[in-house]
């Protein structure tokens, strides 16, 4: 028949326990956990186990930058040790997904500053759960001459940013914000109302 037989060595037990790892990704429900490991035992030789050697290399050589909280192989990381990078503005991201977005863009020239999280009195996330402390270190050292706010337009991230800006309120450094309004390319009509009054706020003359 055109089923997939599972090796001898590997019994239920090893399938589910598949399925429940997978399961936890983001994105995955149990459905398409199921889904993604009969895959990966279907291309066993040419995806599951260079997969899993891949995962074996990243859990071992990747760390967290001890300087900007990115994720590399090397410490200081890449972005933190080149030279290129405009040393004088760090960009404040909640996680390293958002670092990667920005470096995706090609949008920002200097260095960055990873929180870990966003502030959430629901969540019982409150300053010490956040690296905002070595910011504050990092704001005050020769030549940060500007700290860019690029936490999310949550309410957390909202928080978060409004936060810090009291924070460095007594600094000698210039503090920023992205502007949130209407994404190029975006038709006021299919806009929420909350984009469209920050876009308003956000406008600036011609």
């Amino acid at each position: 028949m055109g089923g997939v037989a599972a090796a001898p060595h590997m019994t239920i037990s090893d399938i589910d326990r598949l399925i429940q790892f997978l399961a936890k990704l983001p994105g995955l429900g149990p459905r398409s956990a199921r889904r993604a490991a009969l895959h990966l035992l279907k291309k066993r030789d040419s995806l599951m186990q260079p997969l899993a050697r891949a995962l074996d290399d990243a859990a071992a050589n990747i760390r967290s930058c001890a300087i900007c909280g990115n994720l590399d192989t090397a410490d200081p990381c890449a972005i933190c040790s080149d030279p290129r990078r405009d040393a004088s503005i760090i960009c404040v991201v909640a996680d390293v997904a958002d670092l990667w977005a920005l470096e995706r863009a090609a949008a920002h020239k200097g260095r960055y500053h990873v929180l870990g999280g966003t502030l959430s009195a629901l969540d019982g996330i409150g300053p010490e759960q956040l690296n905002i402390a070595g910011l504050v270190r990092r704001a005050g050292e020769p030549g940060v001459k500007e700290v860019i706010l690029a936490t999310g337009a949550t309410v957390d991230g909202q928080t978060t940013a409004h936060y810090i800006a009291d924070r460095l309120a007594g600094s000698n450094v210039t503090i920023s914000r992205l502007a949130h309004g209407v994404p190029v390319g975006g038709e006021l009509d299919y806009l929420d109302d909350g984009t469209l009054t920050a876009a308003l706020k956000a406008r600036r003359p011609v």
